[in-house]
């Protein structure tokens, strides 16, 4: 559904995107991942038309962004970090003219139940001005949503919302990719990536470091940890174990053991070997790394 090639951009000396190459496919959600200044939002709107890139080439389905920009633009709605509304207008009336700029014919009946599904048509006839700042997240939605687009751009989405609002959105897109909406977001919240995900792309200095299935993503890169409460505490580690990647916490008593997760076999191995030292333990914990862990391992610091 999108295609970047070496899509490079430039403010002035500084290297936003170097060379950029991604592919997303159509009815997919894809989360774009990386700290702040990785280029995630620079990417996003050269891809919409809001930003001009210094050199390459975006498709959208068979649209080339710049030599068909209406269509390729007619195809995208997108929810932007900050909110931009004409705050004296009501919540019907902003829906049903982002759908006339793009030259849709009136239907009543889906933007009602647009609305409805963002739990707005209450207040459907209330101004900007008078909503809540989770209810003027809701219409940004809204608002992108209200030409039916085949692709939606979430950048941020959730930044600033309730617990309640995230939850609603979560459902929402779902809903979307599967009436063949094809979803891309952005966010800080790593759970949600791994909540709703389907692929995983991380930046980094303006390039991609890596784009992976979700689950493949976790079993290549994420960790497994396996914690044993010993029934008698350790002073030290046996030098018969100095092979293992091995741990001692609480004063010796508890053993924790890190690996890969697709190292089968690797807890057999260990019990049995703790066995024949005559190390034994009352309780055994076991627990895989997050999203979270592996995008920390791979830029070095947190969402």
């Amino acid at each position: 559904m999108i295609s970047v090639a070496a899509v490079t951009k430039r403010y002035g000396g500084m290297l936003a995107l170097d060379a950029v190459d991604l592919d997303i496919a159509r009815g997919e959600i894809f989360a774009l991942l990386g700290p702040n200044g990785a280029g995630k939002t620079t990417l996003i709107s050269i891809i919409c038309g809001t930003v001009s890139m210094t050199s390459g080439r975006v498709l959208i389905g068979d649209r080339d962004i710049l030599a068909d920009y209406r269509g390729a633009r007619a195809q995208v709605g997108l929810v932007p970090q900050e909110i931009a509304l004409d705050i004296f207008s009501t919540v019907w009336n902003t829906v049903v003219f982002s759908r006339r700029l793009f030259g849709r014919p009136s239907d009543r009946a889906y933007l009602e139940r647009l609305l409805r599904d963002l739990s707005l048509w209450e207040k459907r006839d209330a101004r900007i001005i008078e909503l809540s700042g989770g209810m003027k997240r809701r219409v940004m939605i809204a608002k992108a949503l209200s030409h039916q687009p085949e692709v939606l751009f979430l950048d941020e989405p959730t930044a600033g919302v309730d617990v309640e609002l995230r939850r609603d959105m979560w459902g929402l897109v779902r809903r979307l990719r599967d009436m063949g909406v094809t979803i891309i977001l952005t966010t800080h919240y790593i759970e949600e990536a791994e909540e709703m995900a389907d692929r995983v792309g991380v930046m980094k200095g303006g390039r991609i470091l890596l784009v992976e299935e979700k689950h493949a993503l976790m079993r290549k890169l994420g960790k497994r940890r396996m914690t044993l409460a010993l029934d008698q505490p350790l002073r030290e580690l046996p030098v018969a174990l100095a092979d293992v990647p091995l741990a001692l916490d609480h004063d010796g008593r508890r053993l924790v053991y890190t690996f890969a997760g697709s190292e089968h076999g690797a807890v057999p191995s260990l019990l049995r070997r703790l066995a024949e030292l005559g190390i034994d333990y009352s309780d055994l914990d076991m627990t895989r790394s997050s999203l979270e862990d592996i995008f920390v391992d791979l830029v070095g610091q947190r969402a």
